[in-house]
């Protein structure tokens, strides 16, 4: 799994304009092939931050997506940013849930 993930920081008059391209944006990705999950954020502690979270199956999905009018309307908004955005593409070999959280709490771990 490749985990996209892009964070902007707008200026307060382009928020919501941006907000609303990433959101149509967000819509189109999620019906891409290869795309696990694709969800937009807005930052609680900075007002004027925007993330943009995805993940895909494959390198190769992820390339052709990054091609797509979908993400040609987040260069759109990237090109709002008041400062360089924060991008980052993650390969997760594993991931785990809630299991992983419930065996490190539980007594018998903490004496493995």
């Amino acid at each position: 799994m490749i985990l996209a993930r892009l964070r902007m920081m707008l200026p307060p008059e382009k928020l919501t304009e941006a907000v609303k391209i990433l959101t149509r944006a967000a819509e189109r990705t999620r019906l891409e092939t290869g795309c696990e999950r694709c969800h937009v954020y807005r930052d609680a502690q900075e007002v004027n931050a925007i993330l943009l979270e995805e993940a895909w199956k494959s390198d190769e999905e992820l390339n052709n997506y990054l091609r797509s009018d979908s993400f040609r309307d987040v260069l759109m908004v990237m090109e709002m940013a008041v400062q360089p955005p924060e991008i980052q593409f993650s390969a997760i070999a594993r991931a785990e849930g809630i299991e992983r959280a419930k065996v490190a709490r539980s007594p018998i771990s903490l004496f493995l």
